[in-house]
């Protein structure tokens, strides 16, 4: 009896996509739909983002009132993608106090309903727009290493920006208090675009 041949490639490439979805990256297919938006966040985003971040599944999610917060002092370092009216997706991030050319992303979350449009690139380019008018030319965040769908989504942004992306060990498992897993710290540069025909 003949065993059925299995196309590792192609499995590989199905996990890839199922993964990248999860930031609402895509993998060359272009998705149609209503026209996302991407602004500042206002104080009234706040409970959004805590539920997208709470449905995410994957993100630690802080208090609300932390989100609501965040939407008022860190506004001009964060972006929310807004598909007729509602907010879908959102990236919080801040310039670090030591390093006033490295923004650093906290978070980053698209609604399971905007998945797989490219929304989480999206905002991350509008991000890296913003701060780049500030002077800022790098990109900081951590990741724990079973997280496929972030990985792929920075990696995504970099190669697109034609900068490089580098890991570094930041926290071990050990430095919390929890099961929290450990965090990499991956960074990007130079973030600036190279043409204005970039990331269409």
């Amino acid at each position: 009896m003949s065993l059925p041949t299995v196309n590792t490639a192609e499995i590989e490439r199905s996990r890839v996509e199922q993964a990248v979805a999860a930031l609402g990256t895509t993998t060359g297919r272009k998705e149609t739909g209503p026209a996302v938006v991407l602004r500042a966040p206002r104080v009234g985003d706040g409970a959004q983002l805590w539920r997208i971040a709470k449905d995410s599944a994957v993100l630690d999610t802080n208090s609300s009132y932390a989100y609501v917060l965040w939407c008022r002092d860190f506004a001009a370092t964060s972006v929310v993608a807004e598909v007729r009216g509602r907010v879908v997706g959102f990236v919080i991030g801040y310039i670090r106090p030591q390093a006033p050319d490295t923004v650093f992303v906290w978070q980053i979350a698209v609604d399971r309903v905007q998945q797989g449009k490219g929304t989480g690139a999206q905002l991350l380019h509008a991000l890296l727009d913003n701060v780049g008018a500030q002077g800022v030319s790098k990109l900081e965040t951590t990741i724990s290493p079973d997280n496929a769908a972030s990985i792929a989504l920075f990696g995504s942004v970099a190669r697109r920006r034609a900068a490089r992306i580098t890991k570094h060990p930041l926290f071990d498992a050990g430095v919390f208090p929890d099961s929290h897993a450990p965090e990499d710290l991956y960074l990007i540069a130079p973030t600036a675009r190279t043409t204005q025909e970039d990331h269409r």
